[in-house]
């Protein structure tokens, strides 16, 4: 797939998760304020983070497709990881908030009314979700954003959410009082546990993580490959949005001429730029020295640690 229909597939998936959220909320709003439903507030609160955090992915995905520009080199791929911590902090907040209310609910339990409209309303909201997840599903697959992978766990979990929801209005309207804080609990631990899950590898990329030891040793191998490389050392890999940043030393033979080694190096370049098409490589020539085995043996055994 081209990278210009990537950035468009990234384009749409945040105008659809905008769209499919704008109409949930609306219509679980109407849904809670007649039937006094925790679990339903739980599920509206959880539609108006899904609201607020596709609105910051939209305009996140927007400045992350940016080329390049005199103050930001390396481009702005990085957006994607401040709105998925921006998405964490008012999952978490929101989930503290539900769970309080729930627990009071258990402390003091009333049956939910027009238990039928909340279960309508929430069968709505897992076929809208359903069709949504299926496209970010998609999205995520072809372009490996981060932001919109944030908003498919979201919309994914709500699968789960409006199910909840569904059973607790018809627990509550079986006799089960307590059903509807119990649910409103589980929902919010969920709402936590999904704040982890988008917050860490957001925390990853802000922080240059290196890449797992299978892609750096599959980057090694294909530098070592070419029989005119005697050594590699300082090997350096860190994600920028979908951007791949990737530098390293490699050793020729001394006597080469500039012109040659550089040859070198853009053989190796080419080789990893096709194995990783979204890279940037940055490769160092070093003539060898008495400590050319030591270091490649060492940059190797750091695959793995």
């Amino acid at each position: 797939m081209t990278r210009d229909k990537s950035d468009n597939l990234m384009r749409w998936a945040t105008r659809a998760s905008v769209s499919v959220a704008a109409v949930l909320v609306a219509a679980k709003a109407v849904a809670w304020w007649l039937s006094d439903s925790v679990a339903m507030l739980g599920s509206m609160t959880d539609s108006g983070l899904d609201l607020m955090a596709s609105l910051v992915t939209l305009f996140a995905v927007r400045t992350a497709l940016l080329p390049p520009d005199e103050d930001h080199r390396f481009g702005h791929g990085k957006a994607e990881a401040l709105a998925g911590l921006f998405q964490a902090a008012i999952m978490s907040g929101s989930a503290v908030f539900l769970l309080l209310e729930s627990i009071n609910h258990v402390a003091t339990p009333h049956p939910v009314a027009q238990s039928g409209l909340v279960m309508g309303v929430s069968a709505l909201a897992i076929a809208l979700s359903l069709v949504l997840v299926a496209f970010q599903a998609y999205v995520v697959r072809h372009t490996g954003s981060l932001a919109v992978a944030g908003d498919h766990l979201h919309y994914k979990g709500d699968l789960l959410l409006n199910l909840s929801v569904i059973l607790a209005a018809w627990a509550s309207a079986s006799g089960f009082v307590y059903a509807d804080g119990a649910f409103g609990i589980l929902i919010a631990l969920y709402i936590l546990y999904g704040a982890q899950e988008v917050a860490l590898p957001a925390v990853d990329m802000l922080m240059d993580k290196e890449l797992g030891d299978d892609d750096r040793e599959k980057i090694f191998n294909l530098a070592m490959g070419n029989p005119a490389v005697r050594g590699l050392h300082e090997l350096k890999t860190r994600m920028s949005g979908r951007d791949l940043f990737i530098q390293m030393h490699i050793e020729v033979d001394g006597e080469m001429t500039v012109q040659d080694a550089h040859f070198i190096a853009d053989e190796v370049e080419a080789m990893i730029g096709e194995a990783y098409p979204d890279s940037e490589v940055l490769i160092h020539v070093d003539p060898p020295s008495t400590l050319s085995d030591e270091l490649t043996v060492k940059e190797l055994g750091k695959i793995g640690e």
